[in-house]
């Protein structure tokens, strides 16, 4: 058990953005380990995947290219997954937290009686000795938000293998390898794990909505929390957005209390963001959305409160009241950018 696989999600051959980042921090704590770092493609029409992969560090790519697993399909995915995984004896998993993820994920798990640490928005290697003394090193620290994100937990599994995580898409960043590497290409021999009942189930048609808000990609984010007061006070983050090129985000109190949309939502619950620039408007700071900001390059916090929990990991306070500090910055930015 002396490696770590990076299941990689992939539409016609395009490799999901989570996967990439999983790819990243993967190498980096197969680095800490010395061991291979090892990415899996379940799909059609995969041919060249693998280039892409080896520039994000894995070693080895393994590739199980079949018609009969594109779409989608959980059974057949399962079973292919779960016989490499039975055969290669990872010492660590990662999947992403997307919707695929967490479906196969845990029926991997379960299948492999291995154990599973959802959402972690954290990974990193070290030791652990338990109530006896018995010492356990090189493990995985699976690191996610906890009780509805009061706390930050760290889950350790020093029994079972492999150590499974899945992790939400823009908490790790994501980057090619400085030194590029010529890995090893594996082609699955799909017929040797697929079974007839896999395909009890297939899918007669599917249809793709286009994502109309994509605040997860956006350069420059103005987010509104439960202080903005009203759906009619968020049209001042629309115009300050508008007019610095950014896009609108809320916390979750802000969208339960129907000032902004779900799909805006930033947090634990919602989209792991990570912009250049993230303007906080009448949020509290609580950590279930900070855990899904705080990597953000630069924080600036508008607030009235002085003491709110924001102001910690804001790079720049403005104690005042949104309704003034707003257009003012409006007023300001387009006097000054022309």
């Amino acid at each position: 058990m002396n490696s770590i696989f990076v299941y990689c999600e992939n539409e016609k051959g395009k490799i999901a953005d989570v996967s990439l980042e999983l790819l990243t921090k993967g190498r980096e704590l197969a680095n800490r380990l010395n061991c291979k770092l090892e990415a899996l493609v379940v799909g059609h029409k995969l041919a060249g995947v693998e280039t892409e992969l080896y520039e994000y560090g894995a070693d080895v790519v393994h590739i199980a290219d079949d018609a009969r697993l594109s779409p989608y399909l959980t059974l057949p995915h399962t079973s292919i997954v779960t016989g490499i995984f039975e055969e290669e004896k990872p010492q660590i998993a990662l999947f992403g937290a997307s919707t695929l993820g967490r479906d196969l994920a845990p029926r991997v798990s379960s299948a492999l009686k291995s154990g599973l640490t959802a959402d972690c928005t954290s990974l990193e290697i070290g030791n652990h000795a338990d109530s006896k003394g018995n010492e356990y090193k090189d493990l995985l620290l699976q690191i996610r938000p906890a009780f509805g994100g009061n706390i930050i937990a760290t889950i350790i599994n020093p029994d079972c293998r492999p150590q499974m995580a899945t992790v939400r898409e823009g908490v790790m960043r994501r980057a090619k390898t400085a030194v590029k590497t010529q890995g090893e290409r594996r082609m699955v021999n799909v017929e040797k794990y697929l079974k007839a009942e896999d395909f009890a189930i297939s899918i007669i048609d599917r249809h793709l909505e286009e994502r109309k808000i994509d605040i997860k990609s956006a350069p420059i984010i103005v987010s509104g929390g439960y202080g903005v007061g009203s759906k009619e006070n968020f049209d001042l983050l629309f115009e300050l957005a508008s007019v610095i090129g950014g896009e609108v985000g809320a916390s979750r109190a802000a969208v339960d209390a129907g000032y902004a949309e779900h799909a805006r939502q930033v947090g634990q619950t919602g989209v792991t963001v990570r912009p250049k620039l993230y303007i906080a408007c009448g949020i509290s700071g609580q950590v279930q959305h900070t855990a899904g900001m705080q990597e953000s390059a630069m924080i600036v916090s508008i607030n009235t409160d002085p003491e709110a929990p924001i102001n910690q990991i804001a790079d720049y306070a403005i104690n005042g009241d949104l309704s003034v500090v707003i257009p003012k910055i409006i007023k300001y930015y387009k006097a000054n950018s022309k």
